[in-house]
């Protein structure tokens, strides 16, 4: 029965969620999502006032208003909230899918009982006992007859709501592994491959690489100009490294203004040639911001320290090691590539 409620809810409140999320033009991000099934869970009071506030408001859901939701009521339990909703939406689909199930069991079942009243017409019947049969045919076909109608009938929104239920299973599992800001893979992503290819190097000895990189003098430009221009800054950086990085190697923003680059199949030297590319397309062209592009950044430059995975490496000791080579880079006077 609680299994049932939790479903029946689960339901309700994702029908409520998406909806209302689209009228009010507010992206389905993980982030966004939690904000959401929280406020018509009703479990978070003050999350709720503090919408219906907004909404009273006419306040518009920008990203900031989004951000502000997210940070005071939500970022602590955000992990657990967003594998709660994905664990029962996938129960969701499975109980439709189920539903489905049991229609054609019905049909069987229709198939099963008239081999069974075949087998007592064999039997020489009387009349009484013949009546009960042809009855029973009866209601048997009145019952598929009424059970097809239904299924005619609901079938096509079934199958409508299963299609779009894994549309957003799709829509959060892509957004959980995304940065937003930058649009690379984020953290949870770099770490599950990096872990994937921990795991191919000790079943196959399969070399792979790994990039620190550190965007130089960052924090003045947060200082200096705001945090909207930092954010130019590190979608610039991005969009450099996402032209310069190919195939099954990957790209993804660490934290802050750190950046992580995994390549399988890359020794040593490979990774530093990749590494000197990343640094001098940064590094090309100056960076100005304004209507007129009169407001000159100057150079955007990144430091890069790179490892290779060695026997004995798990996740936290080759990142460790690259990490190391960073902090030689930015005592070498930042700009450069050190690897080890």
């Amino acid at each position: 029965m609680h299994n049932t409620q939790n479903l029946e809810q689960t339901s309700h409140i994702l029908h409520l969620a998406l909806p209302k999320m689209a009228t009010l033009s507010i992206p389905v991000t993980p982030e966004n999502y939690a904000i959401w099934f929280d406020y018509f869970a009703e479990r978070n009071l003050n999350l709720k006032r503090a919408i219906d506030g907004l909404i009273a408001n006419g306040v518009q859901f920008t990203p900031e208003v989004n951000l502000g939701l997210y940070n005071r009521f939500i970022e602590e339990q955000s992990p657990e909230v967003i594998e709660n909703v994905q664990i029962e939406t996938q129960i969701l689909i499975n109980s439709l899918l189920n539903k489905i199930e049991q229609l054609n069991v019905g049909t069987e079942s229709f198939s099963t009982n008239l081999n069974e009243f075949g087998e007592k017409l064999q039997t020489n019947p009387n009349i009484d006992e013949l009546n009960l049969i042809v009855g029973s045919i009866i209601a048997e076909v009145d019952q598929v007859i009424a059970n097809n109608h239904q299924m005619s009938a609901s079938l096509e929104s079934l199958s409508d709501e299963i299609a779009n239920l894994k549309d957003e299973m799709e829509n959060l599992s892509k957004v959980a592994m995304t940065d937003e800001l930058t649009s690379l893979k984020n953290r949870r992503s770099y770490e599950l491959f990096a872990a994937e290819q921990m795991t191919k190097f000790v079943d196959t000895q399969t070399v792979c690489s790994l990039l620190m990189i550190d965007i130089d003098n960052f924090k003045m430009f947060n200082d200096t100009f705001g945090h909207l221009i930092g954010d130019k800054v590190l979608a610039y950086v991005a969009l450099a490294m996402k032209h310069t990085v190919k195939g099954d190697d990957l790209v993804a923003r660490y934290g802050g203004e750190e950046f992580v680059v995994m390549l399988p199949n890359a020794k040593l030297i490979d990774a530093v040639n990749v590494a000197e590319k990343i640094r001098e397309r940064i590094a090309l062209k100056q960076l100005s911001i304004g209507k007129e592009k009169k407001q000159n950044l100057g150079h955007i430059t990144v430091s890069i320290g790179v490892a290779t995975i060695q026997t004995g490496d798990d996740v936290d000791t080759l990142l460790s090691r690259a990490d190391e080579q960073l902090y030689i880079a930015k005592a070498a006077g930042k700009n450069c590539v050190k690897f080890g």
